[in-house]
Protein backbone atom coordinates (compact mmCIF):
# COMPACT_ATOMS: atom_id res chain seq x y z
CA UNK A 1 0.00 0.00 0.00
CA UNK A 2 1.19 3.65 -0.58
CA UNK A 3 1.70 5.57 1.89
CA UNK A 4 0.79 8.98 2.09
CA UNK A 5 2.77 11.87 3.03
CA UNK A 6 2.50 14.03 5.88
CA UNK A 7 0.77 17.24 6.23
CA UNK A 8 4.19 19.32 6.14
CA UNK A 9 5.50 17.61 3.47
CA UNK A 10 2.86 18.34 1.03
CA UNK A 11 2.91 21.34 1.59
CA UNK A 12 6.48 22.18 0.84
CA UNK A 13 5.76 20.17 -2.34
CA UNK A 14 3.24 22.40 -3.33
CA UNK A 15 5.53 25.11 -2.49
CA UNK A 16 8.27 24.10 -4.90
CA UNK A 17 4.86 22.72 -7.43
CA UNK A 18 3.94 26.42 -7.52
CA UNK A 19 1.31 26.85 -9.87
CA UNK A 20 1.64 23.51 -11.50
CA UNK A 21 -1.63 21.16 -12.37
CA UNK A 22 -2.70 18.44 -10.09
CA UNK A 23 -4.70 15.38 -11.60
CA UNK A 24 -5.39 13.11 -8.94
CA UNK A 25 -6.53 9.17 -9.27
CA UNK A 26 -6.88 6.96 -6.63
CA UNK A 27 -4.54 7.57 -3.63
CA UNK A 28 -1.83 8.77 -6.09
CA UNK A 29 -1.48 12.52 -7.59
CA UNK A 30 0.44 13.06 -10.77
CA UNK A 31 2.08 16.35 -11.66
CA UNK A 32 1.18 18.20 -15.20
CA UNK A 33 3.40 20.34 -16.62
CA UNK A 34 2.32 23.75 -16.92
CA UNK A 35 1.26 25.19 -19.85
CA UNK A 36 3.16 28.12 -21.67
CA UNK A 37 0.38 30.70 -21.12
CA UNK A 38 -0.11 30.20 -17.55
CA UNK A 39 0.73 33.28 -15.79
CA UNK A 40 1.35 35.00 -19.21
CA UNK A 41 -1.88 37.35 -18.52
CA UNK A 42 0.47 40.04 -16.61
CA UNK A 43 -1.18 43.31 -16.63
CA UNK A 44 1.49 45.71 -19.22
CA UNK A 45 3.11 48.96 -17.60
CA UNK A 46 0.93 52.01 -18.67
CA UNK A 47 2.97 54.11 -20.81
CA UNK A 48 2.25 56.46 -24.19
CA UNK A 49 2.68 54.00 -27.35
CA UNK A 50 1.44 54.14 -31.16
CA UNK A 51 -1.31 52.49 -31.49
CA UNK A 52 -4.03 52.30 -34.57
CA UNK A 53 -7.77 52.47 -34.74
CA UNK A 54 -10.18 51.10 -36.99
CA UNK A 55 -11.97 53.73 -39.19
CA UNK A 56 -14.28 53.09 -41.79
CA UNK A 57 -12.48 49.42 -42.59
CA UNK A 58 -8.67 51.08 -42.47
CA UNK A 59 -6.07 50.76 -38.98
CA UNK A 60 -5.23 54.28 -38.58
CA UNK A 61 -2.25 55.30 -36.61
CA UNK A 62 -3.23 57.08 -33.53
CA UNK A 63 -0.40 59.46 -33.60
CA UNK A 64 -1.89 60.74 -36.85
CA UNK A 65 -5.38 61.12 -35.27
CA UNK A 66 -4.29 62.68 -32.19
CA UNK A 67 -2.50 65.61 -34.62
CA UNK A 68 -5.87 66.31 -37.20
CA UNK A 69 -8.07 65.99 -33.86
CA UNK A 70 -6.15 69.03 -32.32
CA UNK A 71 -6.03 70.75 -35.63
CA UNK A 72 -9.59 70.40 -36.38
CA UNK A 73 -10.27 72.05 -33.10
CA UNK A 74 -7.46 74.73 -33.86
CA UNK A 75 -9.77 75.15 -37.18
CA UNK A 76 -13.25 75.71 -35.12
CA UNK A 77 -11.58 77.82 -32.59
CA UNK A 78 -9.87 80.21 -35.01
CA UNK A 79 -13.64 80.84 -37.03
CA UNK A 80 -15.47 80.92 -33.33
CA UNK A 81 -12.66 83.83 -32.18
CA UNK A 82 -12.59 85.38 -35.54
CA UNK A 83 -16.77 85.99 -35.15
CA UNK A 84 -15.84 87.33 -31.27
CA UNK A 85 -13.38 89.58 -32.94
CA UNK A 86 -15.46 91.01 -35.90
CA UNK A 87 -18.63 91.65 -33.53
CA UNK A 88 -17.25 92.86 -30.03
CA UNK A 89 -19.57 95.14 -29.49
CA UNK A 90 -23.63 94.88 -28.87
CA UNK A 91 -25.33 92.15 -30.59
CA UNK A 92 -26.41 93.40 -34.36
CA UNK A 93 -28.53 91.88 -37.24
CA UNK A 94 -25.28 90.54 -38.80
CA UNK A 95 -24.38 88.75 -35.70
CA UNK A 96 -27.16 87.23 -35.26
CA UNK A 97 -26.97 85.82 -38.48
CA UNK A 98 -23.67 84.98 -38.32
CA UNK A 99 -24.63 83.19 -34.78
CA UNK A 100 -27.18 81.36 -36.51
CA UNK A 101 -25.96 77.59 -36.42
CA UNK A 102 -22.95 78.49 -35.50
CA UNK A 103 -21.72 74.85 -34.30
CA UNK A 104 -22.96 73.65 -37.59
CA UNK A 105 -20.93 76.48 -39.51
CA UNK A 106 -17.48 75.89 -37.20
CA UNK A 107 -18.07 71.86 -37.76
CA UNK A 108 -18.15 72.97 -41.86
CA UNK A 109 -15.38 75.28 -41.79
CA UNK A 110 -13.15 72.44 -39.86
CA UNK A 111 -13.99 69.57 -41.69
CA UNK A 112 -13.94 71.28 -45.82
CA UNK A 113 -10.05 72.55 -44.71
CA UNK A 114 -9.16 69.60 -41.92
CA UNK A 115 -10.04 67.84 -46.03
CA UNK A 116 -8.18 70.02 -47.66
CA UNK A 117 -5.14 70.08 -46.15
CA UNK A 118 -5.09 66.25 -46.49
CA UNK A 119 -4.92 66.48 -50.41
CA UNK A 120 -1.93 68.73 -49.76
CA UNK A 121 0.00 65.25 -48.37
CA UNK A 122 -0.36 67.34 -44.57
CA UNK A 123 -1.59 63.63 -43.22
CA UNK A 124 1.02 62.12 -45.40
CA UNK A 125 4.44 60.58 -43.62
CA UNK A 126 7.63 62.28 -44.88
CA UNK A 127 5.47 64.83 -47.08
CA UNK A 128 7.32 67.59 -45.76
CA UNK A 129 9.42 68.85 -42.41
CA UNK A 130 11.05 72.35 -43.10
CA UNK A 131 8.82 75.46 -42.30
CA UNK A 132 8.98 76.27 -45.81
CA UNK A 133 7.30 73.35 -47.17
CA UNK A 134 5.00 73.21 -44.50
CA UNK A 135 3.77 76.85 -44.68
CA UNK A 136 3.24 76.45 -48.89
CA UNK A 137 1.38 72.83 -48.11
CA UNK A 138 -0.83 74.71 -45.46
CA UNK A 139 -1.61 78.37 -47.02
CA UNK A 140 -2.40 75.80 -50.55
CA UNK A 141 -4.66 73.80 -48.50
CA UNK A 142 -6.51 76.73 -46.71
CA UNK A 143 -6.67 78.23 -49.96
CA UNK A 144 -8.14 75.19 -51.81
CA UNK A 145 -10.74 75.13 -49.02
CA UNK A 146 -12.08 78.64 -49.23
CA UNK A 147 -12.91 77.56 -52.79
CA UNK A 148 -15.04 74.82 -51.81
CA UNK A 149 -16.72 76.53 -48.81
CA UNK A 150 -17.04 79.40 -51.30
CA UNK A 151 -19.11 77.05 -53.60
CA UNK A 152 -20.38 75.27 -50.44
CA UNK A 153 -21.75 78.42 -49.00
CA UNK A 154 -23.47 78.98 -52.72
CA UNK A 155 -25.54 75.74 -52.87
CA UNK A 156 -25.99 76.22 -49.17
CA UNK A 157 -26.65 80.18 -47.81
CA UNK A 158 -27.58 78.55 -44.28
CA UNK A 159 -23.99 77.93 -43.95
CA UNK A 160 -23.00 81.74 -45.30
CA UNK A 161 -20.45 83.45 -43.19
CA UNK A 162 -19.51 87.11 -43.79
CA UNK A 163 -15.65 88.19 -45.40
CA UNK A 164 -14.59 89.99 -42.44
CA UNK A 165 -15.27 86.71 -40.40
CA UNK A 166 -13.57 84.76 -43.15
CA UNK A 167 -10.58 86.72 -43.74
CA UNK A 168 -9.90 86.43 -39.49
CA UNK A 169 -10.30 82.80 -39.61
CA UNK A 170 -8.19 81.69 -42.08
CA UNK A 171 -5.32 84.25 -40.30
CA UNK A 172 -5.61 82.46 -37.36
CA UNK A 173 -6.07 79.21 -38.35
CA UNK A 174 -2.39 79.55 -40.15
CA UNK A 175 -1.08 80.92 -36.80
CA UNK A 176 -2.70 78.19 -35.22
CA UNK A 177 -1.96 75.12 -37.18
CA UNK A 178 1.73 76.35 -37.95
CA UNK A 179 2.55 76.21 -34.11
CA UNK A 180 0.18 72.94 -33.44
CA UNK A 181 2.06 71.09 -36.55
CA UNK A 182 5.19 71.94 -35.39
CA UNK A 183 5.15 71.58 -31.78
CA UNK A 184 2.61 68.15 -32.33
CA UNK A 185 4.41 66.56 -34.83
CA UNK A 186 7.72 66.59 -33.13
CA UNK A 187 5.98 65.22 -29.39
CA UNK A 188 4.32 62.78 -31.42
CA UNK A 189 7.40 61.71 -33.10
CA UNK A 190 8.96 61.02 -29.77
CA UNK A 191 9.67 57.31 -29.25
CA UNK A 192 7.20 57.22 -26.97
CA UNK A 193 4.38 57.47 -29.49
CA UNK A 194 6.05 54.80 -31.59
CA UNK A 195 5.18 50.92 -31.39
CA UNK A 196 8.18 48.65 -30.32
CA UNK A 197 8.15 45.66 -31.95
CA UNK A 198 9.78 41.97 -31.46
CA UNK A 199 10.45 39.86 -34.09
CA UNK A 200 10.46 36.21 -34.14
CA UNK A 201 13.29 35.73 -37.09
CA UNK A 202 16.38 36.92 -37.95
CA UNK A 203 16.95 35.48 -41.38
CA UNK A 204 15.85 37.10 -45.39
CA UNK A 205 12.29 38.15 -44.00
CA UNK A 206 13.03 39.59 -40.82
CA UNK A 207 15.49 41.79 -42.78
CA UNK A 208 12.96 43.54 -44.45
CA UNK A 209 12.10 45.03 -41.15
CA UNK A 210 15.85 45.94 -40.60
CA UNK A 211 15.70 47.52 -43.91
CA UNK A 212 12.76 49.95 -43.68
CA UNK A 213 14.28 51.00 -40.49
CA UNK A 214 17.50 52.02 -41.66
CA UNK A 215 15.95 53.73 -45.19
CA UNK A 216 13.61 56.10 -43.00
CA UNK A 217 14.57 59.05 -41.43
CA UNK A 218 11.38 58.25 -38.81
CA UNK A 219 10.28 54.68 -39.13
CA UNK A 220 7.14 54.28 -37.72
CA UNK A 221 7.99 51.73 -35.37
CA UNK A 222 10.64 50.87 -32.47
CA UNK A 223 13.10 47.60 -33.43
CA UNK A 224 13.59 46.12 -29.68
CA UNK A 225 14.70 43.56 -31.34
CA UNK A 226 15.33 39.76 -33.30
CA UNK A 227 14.67 36.47 -31.60
CA UNK A 228 16.56 34.02 -33.90
CA UNK A 229 14.02 31.22 -33.72
CA UNK A 230 15.66 28.41 -36.08
CA UNK A 231 17.40 30.51 -38.46
CA UNK A 232 20.21 28.93 -40.86
CA UNK A 233 21.63 31.78 -41.44
CA UNK A 234 21.73 35.22 -39.94
CA UNK A 235 20.56 38.22 -41.91
CA UNK A 236 20.31 41.04 -39.57
CA UNK A 237 23.12 43.04 -37.58
CA UNK A 238 24.52 40.56 -34.35
CA UNK A 239 23.75 43.25 -32.31
CA UNK A 240 20.30 43.86 -32.89
CA UNK A 241 19.65 39.56 -31.80
CA UNK A 242 18.35 38.65 -28.85
CA UNK A 243 17.72 35.64 -26.96
CA UNK A 244 14.95 35.79 -23.91
CA UNK A 245 15.37 34.92 -20.76
CA UNK A 246 11.79 34.29 -20.24
CA UNK A 247 8.75 32.50 -21.81
CA UNK A 248 8.40 34.63 -25.02
CA UNK A 249 5.19 36.64 -23.67
CA UNK A 250 7.09 37.52 -20.42
CA UNK A 251 9.90 38.74 -21.52
CA UNK A 252 7.80 40.68 -24.24
CA UNK A 253 6.03 42.15 -21.20
CA UNK A 254 8.61 43.01 -19.84
CA UNK A 255 9.76 44.83 -22.62
CA UNK A 256 6.74 46.66 -23.23
CA UNK A 257 6.56 44.83 -26.60
CA UNK A 258 3.64 46.33 -28.67
CA UNK A 259 3.61 44.14 -31.70
CA UNK A 260 5.80 40.74 -32.18
CA UNK A 261 6.33 39.64 -36.11
CA UNK A 262 6.28 36.61 -37.48
CA UNK A 263 9.18 36.36 -39.67
CA UNK A 264 10.13 33.29 -39.74
CA UNK A 265 11.63 31.72 -43.05
CA UNK A 266 11.03 27.80 -42.27
CA UNK A 267 8.22 27.80 -39.65
CA UNK A 268 8.07 24.07 -39.09
CA UNK A 269 9.04 22.71 -35.68
CA UNK A 270 9.91 26.23 -34.43
CA UNK A 271 6.63 27.62 -34.34
CA UNK A 272 5.94 28.53 -30.40
CA UNK A 273 1.99 28.14 -30.70
CA UNK A 274 1.94 28.59 -26.48
CA UNK A 275 3.90 31.02 -26.09
CA UNK A 276 2.47 33.15 -29.15
CA UNK A 277 -1.06 32.49 -27.96
CA UNK A 278 0.27 33.83 -24.16
CA UNK A 279 1.13 37.16 -26.34
CA UNK A 280 -2.38 37.69 -27.54
CA UNK A 281 -4.07 36.57 -24.72
CA UNK A 282 -1.43 39.59 -22.24
CA UNK A 283 -2.80 42.25 -24.72
CA UNK A 284 0.22 42.00 -27.19
CA UNK A 285 -0.87 41.97 -31.23
CA UNK A 286 0.87 39.00 -33.22
CA UNK A 287 1.29 39.44 -36.60
CA UNK A 288 2.70 37.99 -39.95
CA UNK A 289 5.21 40.26 -41.10
CA UNK A 290 3.38 40.60 -44.52
CA UNK A 291 0.27 41.49 -42.22
CA UNK A 292 2.83 43.89 -40.32
CA UNK A 293 4.09 45.56 -43.34
CA UNK A 294 0.48 45.91 -44.85
CA UNK A 295 -0.51 47.88 -42.17
CA UNK A 296 2.62 50.41 -41.36
CA UNK A 297 3.39 50.90 -45.17
CA UNK A 298 0.38 50.16 -46.82
CA UNK A 299 2.24 47.42 -49.79
CA UNK A 300 2.17 43.77 -49.84
CA UNK A 301 4.97 42.95 -49.78
CA UNK A 302 5.53 39.62 -52.13
CA UNK A 303 9.02 38.90 -51.44
CA UNK A 304 7.19 37.54 -47.55
CA UNK A 305 4.01 37.02 -48.99
CA UNK A 306 2.85 33.06 -48.66
CA UNK A 307 0.73 32.05 -51.61
CA UNK A 308 -2.09 31.13 -48.73
CA UNK A 309 -2.11 34.96 -48.16
CA UNK A 310 -4.45 35.44 -50.79
CA UNK A 311 -6.79 32.99 -50.71
CA UNK A 312 -7.42 33.25 -46.74
CA UNK A 313 -6.66 36.38 -45.95
CA UNK A 314 -9.44 39.22 -45.68
CA UNK A 315 -10.05 41.37 -48.53
CA UNK A 316 -9.33 40.59 -52.37
CA UNK A 317 -13.00 40.15 -52.79
CA UNK A 318 -15.37 41.82 -55.14
CA UNK A 319 -19.54 42.60 -54.71
CA UNK A 320 -22.44 43.56 -56.51
CA UNK A 321 -22.82 46.11 -54.16
CA UNK A 322 -19.30 48.08 -54.02
CA UNK A 323 -19.09 47.23 -58.18
CA UNK A 324 -22.42 49.73 -58.38
CA UNK A 325 -21.28 52.49 -55.95
CA UNK A 326 -17.51 52.58 -57.43
CA UNK A 327 -19.37 53.42 -61.07
CA UNK A 328 -21.68 55.87 -59.61
CA UNK A 329 -18.62 57.49 -58.02
CA UNK A 330 -16.50 56.96 -61.22
CA UNK A 331 -19.17 58.99 -63.66
CA UNK A 332 -19.94 61.50 -61.00
CA UNK A 333 -16.54 62.70 -60.43
CA UNK A 334 -15.74 62.31 -64.20
CA UNK A 335 -18.65 64.56 -65.23
CA UNK A 336 -18.11 67.06 -62.30
CA UNK A 337 -14.09 67.63 -63.56
CA UNK A 338 -15.20 67.07 -67.41
CA UNK A 339 -17.26 70.04 -66.30
CA UNK A 340 -14.41 71.91 -64.47
CA UNK A 341 -11.57 70.86 -66.91
CA UNK A 342 -13.33 71.78 -70.34
CA UNK A 343 -11.40 75.03 -71.01
CA UNK A 344 -8.07 73.59 -69.81
CA UNK A 345 -8.65 70.85 -72.62
CA UNK A 346 -9.42 73.19 -75.07
CA UNK A 347 -6.35 75.34 -74.58
CA UNK A 348 -4.42 72.28 -74.31
CA UNK A 349 -5.13 71.15 -77.44
CA UNK A 350 -4.88 74.37 -78.39
CA UNK A 351 -1.66 74.54 -77.41
CA UNK A 352 -0.52 71.37 -79.15
CA UNK A 353 -1.95 72.37 -82.69
CA UNK A 354 -0.17 75.44 -82.21
CA UNK A 355 3.42 73.68 -81.18
CA UNK A 356 2.95 71.32 -84.35
CA UNK A 357 2.04 74.02 -86.66
CA UNK A 358 -0.97 72.22 -87.30
CA UNK A 359 0.05 68.71 -88.59
CA UNK A 360 -0.44 65.49 -86.36
CA UNK A 361 -3.30 64.94 -84.18
CA UNK A 362 -3.71 65.86 -81.14
CA UNK A 363 -5.13 63.01 -79.27
CA UNK A 364 -3.05 60.38 -78.50
CA UNK A 365 -4.17 56.82 -78.88
CA UNK A 366 -2.89 53.62 -77.83
CA UNK A 367 -4.11 50.09 -76.75
CA UNK A 368 -3.74 49.08 -73.10
CA UNK A 369 -4.55 46.25 -70.75
CA UNK A 370 -7.66 46.38 -68.43
CA UNK A 371 -9.82 44.33 -66.63
CA UNK A 372 -9.30 40.48 -66.79
CA UNK A 373 -6.38 41.32 -69.59
CA UNK A 374 -9.05 42.51 -72.21
CA UNK A 375 -7.51 45.60 -74.26
CA UNK A 376 -8.72 48.88 -74.88
CA UNK A 377 -8.08 51.98 -76.35
CA UNK A 378 -6.61 54.72 -74.00
CA UNK A 379 -7.36 58.21 -74.58
CA UNK A 380 -4.53 61.06 -73.90
CA UNK A 381 -3.38 64.62 -75.53
CA UNK A 382 -0.45 64.35 -77.42
CA UNK A 383 2.67 65.12 -75.94
CA UNK A 384 5.23 63.35 -77.90
CA UNK A 385 6.18 64.24 -81.30
CA UNK A 386 4.63 62.35 -83.97
CA UNK A 387 6.10 58.68 -84.93
CA UNK A 388 7.68 58.74 -81.42
CA UNK A 389 8.38 54.43 -82.08
CA UNK A 390 9.36 54.54 -85.81
CA UNK A 391 11.23 51.87 -85.11
CA UNK A 392 8.51 49.76 -83.71
CA UNK A 393 10.33 48.94 -79.89
CA UNK A 394 7.98 49.78 -77.10
CA UNK A 395 9.98 52.12 -74.60
CA UNK A 396 8.86 53.73 -71.42
CA UNK A 397 9.30 57.21 -71.26
CA UNK A 398 12.55 58.46 -69.62
CA UNK A 399 14.19 61.37 -67.79
CA UNK A 400 14.66 64.27 -70.23
CA UNK A 401 13.02 62.17 -72.88
CA UNK A 402 13.48 63.33 -76.49
CA UNK A 403 10.69 62.34 -77.87
CA UNK A 404 8.80 64.67 -75.64
CA UNK A 405 7.98 68.15 -77.04
CA UNK A 406 8.53 71.40 -74.69
CA UNK A 407 4.55 72.07 -74.64
CA UNK A 408 4.29 68.08 -73.81
CA UNK A 409 6.60 68.78 -70.87
CA UNK A 410 4.26 71.06 -69.57
CA UNK A 411 0.97 68.63 -70.06
CA UNK A 412 3.19 65.97 -69.01
CA UNK A 413 4.00 67.62 -65.27
CA UNK A 414 0.23 69.29 -64.90
CA UNK A 415 -1.04 65.95 -65.84
CA UNK A 416 -3.19 67.99 -68.49
CA UNK A 417 -2.23 65.34 -71.11
CA UNK A 418 -4.24 62.87 -68.93
CA UNK A 419 -8.05 64.88 -69.14
CA UNK A 420 -9.06 62.67 -72.19
CA UNK A 421 -9.17 59.58 -69.85
CA UNK A 422 -12.27 60.91 -68.21
CA UNK A 423 -13.72 59.73 -71.22
CA UNK A 424 -12.27 56.13 -70.87
CA UNK A 425 -13.69 56.01 -67.30
CA UNK A 426 -17.31 57.22 -68.43
CA UNK A 427 -16.84 54.58 -71.39
CA UNK A 428 -16.31 51.76 -68.78
CA UNK A 429 -12.67 51.28 -70.15
CA UNK A 430 -11.50 52.51 -66.83
CA UNK A 431 -12.39 53.57 -63.20
CA UNK A 432 -11.21 56.67 -61.76
CA UNK A 433 -8.80 54.33 -58.95
CA UNK A 434 -7.30 51.77 -59.72
CA UNK A 435 -3.78 50.47 -61.23
CA UNK A 436 -2.44 52.22 -63.97
CA UNK A 437 -2.74 50.72 -67.50
CA UNK A 438 -0.09 48.84 -69.03
CA UNK A 439 0.66 48.31 -72.81
CA UNK A 440 0.11 45.06 -74.03
CA UNK A 441 3.98 44.28 -74.40
CA UNK A 442 4.69 45.57 -71.04
CA UNK A 443 2.08 43.16 -68.91
CA UNK A 444 3.98 39.92 -70.69
CA UNK A 445 6.91 41.13 -69.77
CA UNK A 446 6.26 41.99 -66.13
CA UNK A 447 4.35 39.17 -65.89
CA UNK A 448 7.19 36.88 -66.98
CA UNK A 449 9.74 38.38 -64.36
CA UNK A 450 6.88 39.05 -61.63
CA UNK A 451 4.84 36.68 -59.51
CA UNK A 452 1.49 38.07 -59.09
CA UNK A 453 1.37 40.47 -62.22
CA UNK A 454 -1.71 39.24 -63.19
CA UNK A 455 -3.60 39.99 -60.17
CA UNK A 456 -3.85 43.71 -60.81
CA UNK A 457 -5.65 42.89 -63.86
CA UNK A 458 -8.71 41.61 -61.63
CA UNK A 459 -10.32 45.43 -61.17
CA UNK A 460 -10.13 47.95 -63.60
CA UNK A 461 -7.38 49.91 -64.73
CA UNK A 462 -7.75 53.81 -62.79
CA UNK A 463 -6.71 57.41 -63.92
CA UNK A 464 -4.90 57.95 -60.47
CA UNK A 465 -4.64 55.00 -58.00
CA UNK A 466 -2.91 53.83 -54.70
CA UNK A 467 0.58 53.38 -56.28
CA UNK A 468 0.56 56.30 -57.75
CA UNK A 469 0.40 58.69 -55.32
CA UNK A 470 3.25 56.75 -53.10
CA UNK A 471 5.73 55.96 -55.35
CA UNK A 472 6.91 57.54 -58.63
CA UNK A 473 6.96 57.13 -62.38
CA UNK A 474 8.72 53.39 -63.04
CA UNK A 475 10.93 52.74 -66.18
CA UNK A 476 12.58 49.58 -64.78
CA UNK A 477 11.30 45.88 -63.37
CA UNK A 478 12.46 47.35 -60.19
CA UNK A 479 10.34 49.98 -60.12
CA UNK A 480 7.14 47.41 -61.70
CA UNK A 481 7.54 45.72 -58.50
CA UNK A 482 7.70 48.53 -56.06
CA UNK A 483 4.62 49.84 -57.76
CA UNK A 484 3.00 46.14 -58.60
CA UNK A 485 3.19 45.83 -54.30
CA UNK A 486 0.72 48.72 -53.90
CA UNK A 487 -1.49 48.07 -56.56
CA UNK A 488 -1.77 44.57 -54.53
CA UNK A 489 -2.60 46.17 -51.39
CA UNK A 490 -5.50 48.19 -53.67
CA UNK A 491 -7.03 45.48 -54.83
CA UNK A 492 -6.44 43.67 -51.60
CA UNK A 493 -8.24 46.22 -49.62
CA UNK A 494 -10.27 48.01 -52.00
CA UNK A 495 -13.34 49.98 -50.72
CA UNK A 496 -14.84 53.60 -51.63
CA UNK A 497 -13.33 54.78 -48.33
CA UNK A 498 -10.07 53.68 -49.97
CA UNK A 499 -11.02 55.23 -53.35
CA UNK A 500 -12.20 58.69 -52.02
CA UNK A 501 -8.95 58.76 -49.79
CA UNK A 502 -6.57 58.37 -53.19
CA UNK A 503 -8.97 60.68 -55.10
CA UNK A 504 -8.06 63.14 -52.38
CA UNK A 505 -4.56 62.18 -52.34
CA UNK A 506 -4.21 63.02 -56.15
CA UNK A 507 -4.66 66.80 -55.81
CA UNK A 508 -1.48 66.82 -54.08
CA UNK A 509 0.53 64.66 -56.54
CA UNK A 510 -0.83 67.24 -59.36
CA UNK A 511 -0.21 70.42 -57.62
CA UNK A 512 3.36 69.18 -56.89
CA UNK A 513 4.05 67.53 -59.68
CA UNK A 514 5.08 64.09 -57.93
CA UNK A 515 5.60 61.48 -60.54
CA UNK A 516 5.29 63.18 -63.90
CA UNK A 517 7.73 62.08 -66.41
Amino acid sequence: MESTPPAKAREGNGTKQRGEDRVQTGASMHVLPQPAWVGAGLRKSLRLRHGHIEFLGRDIATPLVLLALAEFLVLMGSLYIAVQLRFPGEPTAALATVQDNLLLKMLTFAMVNLIAMLSMGLYRKGACNGFVSTLLRLSGGLAFGAGVLAVLFYVLPGLTLGRGVLVLAFGLAVLGLLVTRFVGVRLLEMKAFRRRVLVLGAGRKASQLEEIRTREDQPPFELFGFVPGNTASFEVPPEHVVEPDLPLAQYAQRNHVDDVVIALDEARGAFPLDELMACKMGGIDVLEISDFLEREAGILKLDSLRPSTMIFARGFKQSLYRDVTKRVLDVTTSLVLLLVAWPFMLLTALGILIESRGRGSVLFRQVRVGQHGRHFTLLKFRSMIMEAESDGVARWAEQADPRITRFGRFIRKTRFDELPQLFNVLRGDMSFVGPRPERPVFVRHLAEHLAHYEHRHWVKPGLTGWAQIHYPYGASLKDALEKLQYDLYYVKNQSITLDLLTIVQTVEVVLWGRGSR
